[in-house]
C-alpha cells in the first residue's frame, strides 16, 4: 500500500497561483475569468479528499515521472508546505475545474488518495 504522509499546507495560496489560474481559466471561459479570480481570492479555505476532487474534475492522474509531480512529491516527503489548490465549480457542465494545483493534487494522490486537500473553491 502507499505510504501515508501528513501533508503540510500554507495558510493561503501564493499570488502566482492566482496568475496561473487566470491563465488556465481564460482558455475555458470567455470574459468571466477576472470575476472568478476575485471570488477565489475572497473564498475561505475548504478541505476535500484527493480522490473526491479527481472524481469531480474527471481528469487523468499524471504519473510520478512528470517533473512537476515529482518536484511536489519531494516537497511532501521533505515536509515542505504546499499551496492550497484553486477550484471552480462548472455547473453548466457538471464538473469541477482545477484552476491551479493539478500537479500538487497528482503528487498527493500518488502518496495517499485519501489525503485531505486544502483548497479554495467557488
Amino acid at each position: 500500500m502507499k505510504n501515508k504522509k501528513k501533508i503540510k499546507w500554507l495558510k493561503k495560496p501564493q499570488s502566482h497561483d492566482y496568475v496561473a489560474a487566470l491563465s488556465y481559466l481564460t482558455l475555458i471561459y470567455n470574459g468571466t475569468t477576472t470575476e472568478l479570480i476575485k471570488k477565489l481570492k475572497a473564498a475561505s479555505l475548504s478541505e476535500f479528499k484527493a480522490k473526491d476532487i479527481f472524481r469531480a474534475a474527471n481528469v487523468s492522474l499524471l504519473g510520478i515521472s512528470n517533473s512537476h509531480v515529482e518536484k511536489d512529491r519531494k516537497k511532501i516527503k521533505n515536509g515542505i508546505a504546499l499551496s492550497p489548490i484553486l477550484l471552480v465549480r462548472d455547473q453548466t457542465h457538471g464538473r469541477l475545474i482545477i484552476a491551479d494545483g493539478y500537479h500538487r493534487l497528482c503528487a498527493i494522490y500518488s502518496i495517499d488518495e485519501d489525503a485531505i486537500i486544502s483548497c479554495k473553491i467557488v
